[in-house]
C-alpha cells in the first residue's frame, strides 16, 4: 500500500467549534464538496465506534453523484477519529494551535487517480470547511 496522503488546514476557531462543524450533518452539507459546481445535499453521522457516516455528493447540474460511506473505528471525542471506507482508512486529528485549531486528515490513496489529484480534492474540501467555519461563526 502507498503512503498515506496528508492534508491540513489551520482554522481561526476553537477546537470545539471545529469538532462540531466537522461532525454535525447540519454543517457537513454546507462544506463537503471539492468544487463550487458540486454540493452535498444530505449527510448523516452516527459518531460512535462502529457507527456509520454517510454523505451524498452530487454535481449541481445532476450529471453525476455518489455516496460516501464510512464506518468509525476509533473516536477520541473532540480530538481525533479514524474510519474505514471502501477498504481504505482515514485518520482525522483536531489540535489547538495557540488561538487557532489545526485539522489534519491522513488517508490511504486509491489506485484509480493520481495521488496529487486525490490530495488536491481532499485539500479543496478541507479548504471549503475552513472557509465555512470562519465565515459561519462570525
Amino acid at each position: 500500500m502507498n503512503e498515506k496522503i496528508k492534508v491540513t488546514a489551520t482554522i481561526n476557531a476553537d477546537t470545539q467549534t471545529v469538532w462540531d462543524y466537522y461532525t454535525d450533518p447540519k454543517h457537513i452539507v454546507n462544506w463537503n464538496f471539492a468544487d463550487p459546481s458540486w454540493h452535498c445535499p444530505s449527510a448523516t453521522n452516527n459518531m460512535i465506534t462502529g457507527g456509520t457516516y454517510k454523505a451524498r455528493m452530487e454535481a449541481k447540474d445532476g450529471s453525476f453523484g455518489f455516496d460516501f460511506e464510512a464506518i468509525y473505528t476509533k473516536i477520541n471525542v473532540g480530538k481525533s477519529f479514524s474510519y474505514e471506507f471502501g477498504g481504505r482508512t482515514a485518520n482525522v486529528t483536531i489540535a489547538k494551535q495557540d488561538t487557532q485549531t489545526e485539522i489534519t486528515i491522513e488517508f490511504d490513496p486509491e489506485s484509480q487517480n493520481p495521488v496529487e489529484m486525490q490530495k488536491a480534492g481532499w485539500q479543496s474540501i478541507l479548504n471549503n470547511f475552513k472557509n465555512y467555519v470562519e465565515n459561519e461563526k462570525q
